[in-house]
């Protein structure tokens, strides 16, 4: 006799479907399992074996074999302990009821409990892609299971009442996404009207949040960087559904929802700067995990101290920021995962941090200003669309109690840009102005007679690469949109290229 159920695994981004096939023979007792299972999974047998006997159920003396397929695919992590269990119950007929249009995810304790595992979004919506009707899954992670329509989530909280669920002793109704499951995400979050001063940088990060760019703060200690970048999340265009479900998939795999539905915050990621390069860009010796640059999808990465970060971890964003995705390769395994972010970094303008500052003196030599700069190199530094000096705050700005724009009023400006994006771009892969590519350049990027010559000076006069040549051009169409203007003017030019400091006067230095 052979028994089969439904359970499902993850690859990369995906889930995809198991089989789970069990039988017995008579002869020696033994507990074979077949299929690539990895360590974790083939621990499963302990676990299983110890939680059925605690919850009152037998495991017959026989010669029983596990077959997960297909068997050509590695098996990762504990997930297959539900499964398993289901399978060794209908085998010992202590399940009556047929298996077929029913799917099994979950960790078992010793005692019999179901615990939460990482991955159950993806592996629902592939579950109900499938056509299973009825997924059943550890009552911590039935949240995230439940926004997903076309399918039955049921939670369960230990084998005894799984069992009794599939026997119909016990009547229970699927699981339903609740409005009120995301509390925890609405936390606090900090305010542009508690920030005084820094008018200048304040603009560049709205100009920022409505365009999709990047932006590199430069300034010394205490002058703020830190407090405005974490302000920026508050101003962010609201969130699609489709980039909910899939910023909290990589939070799903990556085992950081802690019980909560969808992720309905845009993301804010700040590693340390002594993070590796598998730490940003995802990896691991085990199974491919994300990595910080993709758990900030369609949010902010923050890179506070940004010469700091070991040259091998900068390299690492190169790619991801200019294509929004990653690609991990390893001998038996790919993953691509999505990392469509806005990099917001800070830097001091020298190793003191008092370059420029009026009321320091700045100790650095010439040459430690230079070699200060160029720990990040010039490719990384073109990435950047907008860079703002962020100045020391004077004290009359501090003691000012005249009541400053909000972030709420900040950001419906920026929702009216983004829409007119999403009007400009329906129908194609950009969402936004940082991510327009060389075919849309003309037919999007229109400027007028004045605009052109202004734009020609400021290329000649600070020798802007072909790339700087494109983040100022996006830069300009971004403050257009904030006007809600078709046309590019001179103006939004002139602005656009006053946040290119680098190019204007510390880069141009290191050269």
């Amino acid at each position: 006799m052979v028994v089969r159920c439904s359970s499902f695994g993850i690859n990369g981004m995906d889930g995809y479907r198991v089989e789970i096939e069990a039988t017995l023979r008579q002869g020696l007792a033994a507990f074979d399992m077949v299929g690539l299972p990895d360590t974790a999974v083939k621990e499963s047998r302990d676990r299983v074996r110890s939680a059925m006997v605690n919850c009152g159920f037998t495991i017959p003396n026989a010669h029983i074999t596990l077959n997960l397929a297909p068997a050509d695919i590695k098996k990762e992590g504990p997930i297959y302990d539900l499964p398993i269990a289901v399978a060794l119950l209908k085998l010992t007929h202590r399940i009556r009821t047929e298996l077929s249009g029913c799917a099994f995810i979950g960790e078992l304790s010793l005692g019999g409990e179901v615990r939460p595992v990482k991955g159950v979004l993806s592996m629902v919506i592939k579950a109900a892609q499938c056509g299973i009707e009825k997924i059943y899954v550890p009552r911590q992670n039935v949240n995230e299971a439940a926004v997903v329509k076309g399918i039955s989530v049921y939670p369960v909280s230990d084998i005894v009442e799984l069992k009794q669920l599939l026997n119909g002793e016990l009547n229970a109704k699927p699981a339903k996404a609740s409005p009120c499951e995301n509390k925890a995400q609405t936390e606090f979050l900090p305010d542009f009207s508690q920030v005084k001063g820094q008018y200048e940088a304040k603009r560049a990060l709205e100009i920022a949040a409505a365009g999709g760019h990047n932006i590199l703060l430069i300034g010394p200690p205490g002058s703020g960087k830190s407090m405005l970048a974490k302000r920026l999340p508050s101003i962010l265009p609201d969130m699609s559904f489709e980039e909910m479900i899939e910023t909290t998939k990589i939070h799903s795999i990556a085992g950081t929802l802690h019980g909560n539905g969808l992720v309905t915050v845009r993301p804010f990621r700040a590693p340390h700067h002594t993070v590796t390069p598998v730490g940003l860009g995802g990896g691991g010796s085990g199974a491919i995990r994300p990595g910080e640059v993709s758990l900030a999808h369609n949010g902010v990465l923050f890179l506070d101290e940004l010469p700091e970060f070991s040259r091998n971890a900068l390299e690492v964003l190169r790619q991801p920021i200019e294509d929004g995705s990653i690609t991990i390769s390893r001998s038996a395994q790919n993953c691509t995962y999505p990392c469509s972010i806005t990099v917001v970094a800070a830097m001091n303008p020298c190793p003191c941090g008092y370059f420029g500052d009026e009321s320091h003196h700045c100790t650095c030599s010439e040459m430690k200003i230079n070699r200060y700069i160029n720990r990040i190199s010039g490719p990384l530094l073109d990435r950047f669309d907008i860079h703002i000096e962020v100045p020391p705050v004077k004290f009359e700005e501090l003691r000012n109690t005249e009541v400053t724009e909000t972030s709420a009023e900040i950001k419906r400006r920026v929702n009216a840009a983004r829409e007119l994006q999403r009007n400009r771009f329906k129908g194609s892969e950009v969402k936004c102005n940082a991510k327009i590519n060389a075919a849309q350049f003309d037919e999007i990027c229109i400027i007028d007679s004045a605009a052109e010559k202004t734009l020609k000076n400021a290329f000649v006069s600070l020798g802007l690469t072909a790339r700087a040549y494109d983040r100022v051009l996006k830069v300009a169409r971004t403050i257009a949109d904030l006007e809600q203007s078709e046309v590019i003017r001179s103006e939004h030019v002139l602005e656009a290229v006053q946040y290119r400091s680098l190019d204007r006067k510390y880069w141009s230095r290191g050269k």
